[in-house]
């Protein structure tokens, strides 16, 4: 493990009630003895940078831990873009081959869910940065540390406690919630967490949705279910291919039915034919107007069936097909595409909308989601780290908080300040990445952009001490929520750490806009930050990602040049312009603005205008 350097190290557990515990480590000895719930704690003297040491835990029974390191401790959290690993980013193989550093340690904390602040995490355990075990750290946390790490040459320790998908109020402590003006209503409103009464709950959800879709499921399928005269209209409609957990169905396991009709000409009529289903998870029964086709029961092999010669008929065509689904998930999977059927080489696509039917359930998975509650994560995730002593955090979240951008101006600097009051270790650095660009849903200053509001939330919370803003809106995908570049992210983050940590001094930042003033029909922006002076990134030198309005509050693409630390924006429509936006868009990737050491200037504006998140609310999920 890595230990935190210069600072008391606390050393915790359990033991037997009133059991005296001895802790040895680095020439330091401390003893304790168990409360009467068998918990103990030492705090050691601040240790400088070194190892390997070995750490002595005696009771009754004498645990070791050996080639302890002290350096630096990070915690990295958030959700899929901080859990992405490394073997999933840009470069893997080589970033992988090149990866000894063998004062890199990492530990993943296990994902979990619980209703009340845990004391510990099930197994999990420390691991050497090596070309074997490099491949599942935390990309982000790897690259920051790797930066680190060749700078101040000390041993660097991540513990990544990330869940990919997850809101960020579920990582917020109840006392956090019950002491905030805008959340106290919410969390006395949920009240105590009963999680098995939550999961009944959901289970009985999951079948009133089915039953709501189909009727009752204790009545039987029709027996002419799979014959071409049956009358299907009742029946709900899925996306086909497509999994049943996917399309609204609930996560369950059972026997379901579908069924398709599809248009045969005269010149297919009566010819063997070949019917391409992709894969089906795991078992089917397929027929084609009633005519048993085909059947597997494995879930891996692309089902391709021989329609007999005299089964198609010329109009009218339907494919029945029952599928079990024995365990995960479940359906007609595969790509469009693949579904089709063939004769004399010629194709008629299958994919569509295709009518279904439960059959029958052996199994509803109503497991509570890490969101469906506030302070699940936060209870079985992070509240175990404490009080291990830390020097910072890491932060990568915010895509499925967009929907309430301009609450997250609340949750996120309410979950910053309880992390930090809960650790008690003063302002602690925490440094987060802003969202990467990503065409979510072609917002923009036409139509509203939650993404950009997103932004601006996490803009605002730089507000707090000793926190930093990674900008990536130059680095992102517009096409995929998970850019792969993660190397740049970590430097970015690193950067911070750098120069406002350990005293590596350097700009670290991108220009930030400062103030705005009109001169005539432009509009000149200053910006702080800008190093060694404002740069285009662009081959022809055009400024890219601004936008100009008048007191029509009607944004247009804006001309725009720089000006030693300003930059002027300007359209010629515009002639009386109040107002500035730029890469306020959920795909920001023209903007090109940034300082002389490379770094990206962030996206603003210079209004105040309702957004589309205004006033939405966080809400738990009462059943699924």
């Amino acid at each position: 493990m890595v230990l935190q350097r210069d600072q008391p190290i606390a050393i915790w557990g359990r033991s037997s009630p009133g059991e005296q515990v001895t802790v040895q480590f680095n020439k330091q000895t401390r003893k304790a003895r168990a409360d009467k719930n068998g918990k103990w704690k030492v705090t050691l003297n601040p240790v400088p940078a070194g190892g390997p040491y070995v750490l002595t835990v005696r009771g009754k029974n004498t645990i070791t831990f050996s080639d302890v390191l002290v350096g630096e401790v990070w915690i990295c959290s958030g959700q899929s873009n901080m859990a992405w690993t490394v073997q999933r980013s840009m470069d893997a193989k080589q970033e992988i081959a090149e990866a000894n550093y063998p004062r890199i340690r990492h530990i993943k904390i296990p994902t979990a869910i619980a209703a009340t602040p845990q004391d510990d995490v099930s197994k999990t355990n420390w691991k050497v940065c090596s070309p074997e075990e490099v491949g599942d750290f935390t990309a982000v946390g790897y690259f920051f540390a790797r930066e680190v790490l060749k700078e101040i040459d000390v041993p660097i320790g991540l513990i990544n406690s990330s869940w990919g998908g997850t809101h960020i109020e579920p990582w917020t402590s109840r006392e956090a919630f019950e002491n905030s003006d805008e959340f106290r209503d919410m969390i006395a409103a949920v009240g105590e967490i009963n999680l098995d009464s939550a999961q009944k709950e959901n289970e009985r959800a999951i079948v009133k949705n089915i039953e709501n879709l189909q009727g009752p499921l204790t009545q039987a399928a029709p027996a002419a279910w799979k014959e071409i005269s049956f009358d299907d209209q009742s029946w709900p409609r899925m996306a086909i291919p497509g999994l049943v957990e996917r399309r609204g169905v609930g996560n369950v396991d059972g026997t379901f039915l579908f069924r398709y009709a599809f248009d045969v000409p005269q010149q297919m009529a009566g010819k063997e034919a070949r019917l391409h289903l992709g894969r089906i998870d795991d078992a089917d029964e397929t027929f084609v107007n009633g005519v048993a086709v085909g059947g597997l029961s494995d879930a891996q092999v692309q089902r391709v069936y021989t329609v007999p010669a005299g089964v198609l008929k010329e109009g009218r065509n339907v494919i029945a097909i029952r599928v079990e689904d024995k365990a995960g998930t479940g359906g007609i999977a595969g790509q469009p595409e693949q579904i089709r059927i063939e004769v004399s080489g010629r194709s008629i696509a299958l994919a569509g909308e295709w009518s279904y039917r439960v059959e029958s359930l052996t199994r509803i998975n109503g497991n509570v989601s890490p969101n469906q509650f506030p302070t699940l994560l936060f209870n079985a995730m992070i509240n175990p780290l404490i009080p291990y002593t830390i020097r910072g955090a890491l932060w990568y979240q915010g895509e499925s908080n967009v929907g309430r951008a301009q609450q997250y101006h609340k949750a996120f600097p309410l979950m910053i300040n309880d992390w930090r009051n809960k650790w008690a270790l003063g302002d602690f650095p925490f440094y987060f990445v802003q969202l990467a660009t990503y065409n979510a849903d072609n917002g923009n200053s036409a139509n509203g952009s939650a993404w950009a509001e997103l932004r601006e939330a996490q803009t605002a919370t730089l507000s707090l001490p000793n926190t930093g803003m990674a900008v990536t809106t130059d680095i992102g995908d517009p096409n995929d929520i998970h850019p792969i570049n993660k190397q740049d992210v970590g430097k970015r983050l690193a950067a911070m750490a750098l120069n406002d940590v350990y005293d590596k001094k350097r700009i670290c930042s991108g220009p930030v806009y400062e103030s705005m003033k009109n001169e005539g029909n432009k509009i000149v922006l200053t910006f702080s930050q800008t190093g060694g002076g404002l740069v285009v990134k662009d081959k022809y030198g055009y400024l890219k990602g601004f936008e100009i309005a008048g007191s029509d509050k009607k944004f247009h693409y804006a001309q725009a040049y720089v000006d030693g630390d300003k930059v002027v924006v300007f359209n010629q429509n515009v002639t009386d312009p109040i107002a500035v936006r730029f890469g306020w868009a959920d795909d920001a990737g023209d903007c090109n603005l940034y300082n002389q050491e490379g770094f990206p200037a962030g996206p603003f504006r210079t209004d105040d205008w309702k957004g589309v998140t205004d006033g939405v609310k966080y809400a738990p999920v009462s059943a699924r």
